[in-house]
């Protein structure tokens, strides 16, 4: 089967199986910011921004991205300037190993584009979907909040 698909800004064309998942297809082809982790959509790892929404890319057969735009972590710089929400969760310390820093980074965006300025309780929510075991979350919640303040003042928002 045949889809065409736009992946970082790239349109492609691409031979799938039916039954392929979308996580399968980026990895395939090179795109190694989604990370494999539960397969089951628990843990946020794979998330991926689909038309501008985030999914799990493990519960998303890649046919139905046909004609879409995925978005994965490494497609938010531009220029070779980082994007503002991974800016943030550099400076502020919300990597540890790194497994689920693309899923938060992708939730954030996710988050900070329908809701600029985001109280504590809608961050954890937002977060809600990504699995850390390296840390409590406060970090990366710092990390939101840093982003959104230097979002709202005039940074970035795609």
């Amino acid at each position: 089967m045949t889809i065409t698909l736009t992946i970082n800004g790239t349109r492609r064309t691409l031979e799938i199986d039916p039954g392929e998942k979308l996580l399968d297809l980026l990895r395939r082809e090179g795109t190694m910011g989604p990370k494999v982790g539960c397969g089951t959509g628990d843990c946020g790892a794979c998330a991926v921004l689909l038309n501008g929404r985030a999914v799990n890319s493990c519960l998303v057969y890649a046919a139905k991205a046909d004609g879409g735009e995925v978005v994965t972590v490494e497609g938010l710089e531009r220029d070779g300037a980082l994007h503002p929400v991974q800016e943030a969760f550099l400076e502020t310390g919300g990597v540890q190993c790194g497994y689920c820093t693309p899923g938060m980074v992708i939730s954030t965006v996710d988050l900070l584009s329908r809701n600029p300025d985001p109280t504590e309780a809608e961050i954890r929510q937002a977060l809600s979907g990504n699995l850390c075991r390296c840390t409590g979350y406060t970090k990366q919640i710092q990390a939101v909040q840093r982003a959104a303040e230097r979002m709202r003042g005039g940074g970035r928002h795609d």
